[in-house]
């Protein structure tokens, strides 16, 4: 496991500053999954307290490059890949986080309509179908959502389009993606 900040050309000196330590997480992992280009599978990320992880897990901070100078509060750790085939929310529904684990994110590309084009939507069609119709539908647009959940119910999420695909046209709001975040919080519930 890697945290991005310690990947060489590390976008954390170029990721925009943001106040919320949240916010600066979701932007990170925004940032970094920007770097290896569209068309990705979705990436799961454990979010760790970087004092915590320094205090108890003093060679794995060191093995992610994290010392007494790192000034983020949240740390991002990239999971192993998500198994091909299995539908995001039967995966989620299979996660169980342990205790250090203070948060999780979760980036995934999905193509999206405008609300003019969704009000166009053919009645009747099943899950396929209206995939095949979004595809097919000129205003499509192409898009990655980043979305991250705390333990304490904070959230946060980060949107970039294809057509925009750049660190300052990355819009962000905590409540911009509420079906995937509430899977996600559905990990950290017994």
């Amino acid at each position: 496991m890697l945290s991005m900040t310690d990947l060489p050309g590390s976008p954390a000196a170029s990721t925009p500053l943001a106040a919320d330590p949240l916010t600066r997480a979701v932007l990170e992992i925004d940032e970094y999954t920007a770097g290896l280009g569209w068309n990705q599978p979705a990436r799961l990320f454990a979010l760790v307290d970087t004092a915590q992880l320094r205090a108890q897990e003093p060679s794995l901070a060191a093995q992610l490059g994290i010392d007494d100078s790192s000034t983020a509060s949240l740390t991002p750790v990239e999971q192993d890949e998500i198994p091909a085939g299995v539908p995001l929310d039967e995966f989620l529904a299979t996660i169980a986080w342990p205790d250090a684990v203070v948060g999780c994110a979760l980036t995934v590309e999905r193509l999206m309509l405008p609300p003019a084009a969704e009000a166009s939507e053919p009645a009747g069609m099943d899950e396929a179908q209206l995939a095949e119709w979004v595809a097919g539908h000129p205003d499509r647009q192409e898009v990655r959502m980043t979305v991250a959940v705390l333990r304490d119910g904070r959230r946060e999420s980060a949107l970039r389009l294809r057509e925009k695909d750049s660190a300052t046209e990355v819009l962000t709001g905590s409540g911009l993606v509420p079906g995937l975040a509430d899977a996600l919080a559905a990990t950290f519930e017994s």
